[in-house]
């Protein structure tokens, strides 16, 4: 008997993992059934998809209901309901575990299962390999259904083996995995369905977790997505784990949510020392507008806590929302520039969403909250945040993503905004503003690349200090952009440690040799030097104390660190020829001698800014 359980994504990415459906797999391997795992992704042809989903003529096909592949796996659900009505169609999800009724309503799936999907699967997969009736099972609801029986939810986690030491998910066949360390939430956001139906969290052993790290480091794994809702929770587990994670996996880069309240100065530092970024959910810097959402806030606390951060050097971001009840767009941008005087890595910028089951979806119509009643459930307007202010905080969150996060702004950003008496928000208007001249109303962050970002900074920062007042600082202000434009492009771009033992001919001046992809190299107007040894940007007393002398370098990785070096202009002309491969007399473009030119590519090679090529007559340079 086979069963195929369908993971839709939105889109190929490290995230794209079917765990929901391999932790189903998982606990049911103990039945006779056969199940496959399928993964679709939405933009795929729904037909085709349902073609490939009969084809070896399974038993029943369930599908993983999110918020963003309702309609899409709705579509592919009915084409199997027409055309193969002998296949049993069921799904679950927490599109399910909210509103069951809505779905098994649309007549397209036999069943639906609700809540925790392990213990029902099993009973189902047990069912139908003996041709029990499985209309009774805990979680189960049908057509006929009165009312749902809830699944009493598993007391040991441990119960469901891992579907990674197992094997059901091959950690090499993506760039990155999802890690379920928990299950649960403390918190009762009005917003969110995490704590619905059964409060509190249930853990997974620290010995399993331990075995499946010991895995993850074992088969390379490169980044980490840990799904916990809130992983600093028990502060005194969550250190362990951190130290488990140096230890274990100190070359894994992983990914946290995480609460301010429990961060002190100890996790700070652990965060620190690992690999890792942290998301904290602040959604509103306003008190009474988060106290309408069944959250709490203390402003100084939160600012300690970031503080900490900081100080250890731990990479963080945020996420803003927009439309909360009780809010206003100028609610909106006092929190957008709160967020930013924190110094967060990134801002995550969305919407608020009234998702079927939370307690906002309850109380939403006396909120006079309007919202689409189908998915993903935006707000459209409320009493105090009209459409016209929606649409203006999307174009805001645009410009703050497009800017700020992918234009790695986080160094200098404030420095910027303070030397033009601006705040944050409204530095970013300017910029949507600008961004609206150029591209018209709704361009997203995805439409552009990053040198894309990087060209609209350069011309954006160019209109903007085009005043009398302000020009002065231009270049000292581009000097800083493209620096760490350039520093977060050689961290990103792909990485090849160079090797120590190729053999070098003895004269190197005519020997082939190529940029590794994460070497850049640079002009600036100041010393690079200077401008680093400044700490953070305060833009005033750079430019009175610092003289635009000119400077050149090359930004490139060495291990596993980003390295900077100042070189004088001969040896930056000789990396351009190398890059341009324009040839490689390096002598008379130069000007240098060969001693100099020797004893330089040597110091590159070993360095991992260039590497040796075999020059032949295959090899041409033009």
């Amino acid at each position: 008997m086979l069963i195929s359980l369908v993971s839709v994504h939105p889109s190929p990415s490290p995230q794209s993992i079917p765990l929901a459906s391999a932790f189903l797999k998982a606990y049911a391997l103990k039945s006779a059934a056969t199940i496959e795992l399928v993964d679709f992704f939405i933009g795929q042809d729904t037909v085709v998809c349902a073609a490939k989903l009969a084809e070896p003529c399974p038993e029943a096909v369930g599908f993983s209901l999110y918020v963003w592949n309702r309609d899409f796996i709705f579509d592919i659900a009915a084409g199997l309901r027409n055309n193969h009505p002998s296949i049993k169609l069921f799904c679950g999800g927490p599109e399910v575990t909210a509103d069951p009724m809505s779905v098994i309503q649309t007549g397209i799936f036999d069943f639906v299962i609700a809540g925790e999907g392990e213990a029902p699967f099993l009973s189902l997969c047990e069912a139908l390999d003996s041709g029990r009736n499985y209309a009774e099972i805990p979680g189960i609801l049908h057509a006929d259904s009165v009312d749902l029986q809830p699944p009493a939810p598993l007391a040991d986690l441990d119960s469901v083996p891992s579907p990674y030491l197992t094997k059901i998910i091959d950690t090499h066949a993506n760039p990155g995995i999802l890690w379920q360390l928990s299950r649960g939430c403390s918190f009762t956001c009005d917003f969110c369905f995490d704590s619905r139906g059964m409060h509190g969290v249930r853990y997974f052993s620290l010995e399993r977790l331990e075995a499946e790290l010991q895995f993850f480091a074992a088969t390379a794994v490169s980044q980490i997505f840990v799904l916990d809702s809130t992983f600093n929770l028990d502060p005194k587990r969550a250190k362990k784990i951190l130290r488990m994670i140096k230890m274990i996996a100190p070359d894994i880069h992983f990914h946290f949510e995480v609460r301010n309240e429990f961060i002190d100065r100890e996790m700070a530092a652990l965060f620190a020392e690992i690999a890792c970024s942290l998301q904290i959910g602040l959604q509103s810097s306003d008190r009474e507008v988060l106290k309408l959402v069944g959250r709490t806030f203390n402003k100084a606390d939160f600012s300690a806590k970031v503080g900490l951060l900081n100080e250890s050097g731990a990479v963080f971001g945020f996420d803003l929302m927009y439309g909360l009840p009780g809010d206003t767009l100028t609610g909106f941008c006092n929190s957008l520039d709160y967020a930013l005087s924190l110094y967060p890595n990134h801002l995550d910028i969305f919407p608020l969403a009234i998702l079927p089951g939370t307690a906002l979806a309850t109380r939403g119509t006396a909120l006079n909250i309007q919202w689409d009643r189908h998915s993903p459930y935006l707000v459209q307007e409320t009493a105090t945040f009209t459409r016209t202010d929606m649409t203006a905080a999307a174009e805001l969150a645009t410009a703050c993503d497009v800017f700020y996060t992918r234009g790695t702004a986080v160094a200098w950003f404030n420095a910027v905004v303070r030397v033009l008496n601006l705040k944050p928000a409204a530095f970013l208007q300017k910029f949507s503003d600008w961004l609206v001249d150029r591209n018209g109303h709704g361009a997203k962050e995805s439409d552009f690349n990053d040198d894309d970002i990087w060209n609209m900074q350069h011309l954006f920062l160019k209109d903007i200090f085009s005043s009398k007042k302000y020009r002065r600082y231009l270049p000292l202000v581009l000097d800083l952009a493209q620096y760490h434009h350039l520093y977060a492009a050689t961290l990103l771009a792909p990485f090849t440690q160079a090797a120590d033992n190729i053999p070098l001919p003895a004269d190197l001046c005519s020997a082939g040799f190529t940029l590794y992809p994460a070497t850049h190299i640079a002009h600036f107007s100041y010393d690079i030097d200077e401008l680093l040894d400044c700490g953070e940007p305060q833009i005033l007393q750079m430019y009175e104390h610092l003289t635009p002398a000119g400077s050149q370098a090359v930004i490139y990785r060495n291990g596993g660190a980003v390295c900077t070096e100042s070189l004088a202009l001969p040896y930056i002309r000789l990396l351009e020829q190398i890059r341009d491969k324009s040839d490689h007399d390096y002598l008379s473009r130069t000007g240098l001698g060969s001693e100099e030119v020797n004893e330089f590519l040597l110091f590159a090679v070993h360095e991992g800014i260039i590497e040796y090529i075999e020059f032949s007559k295959e090899v041409a340079f033009h």
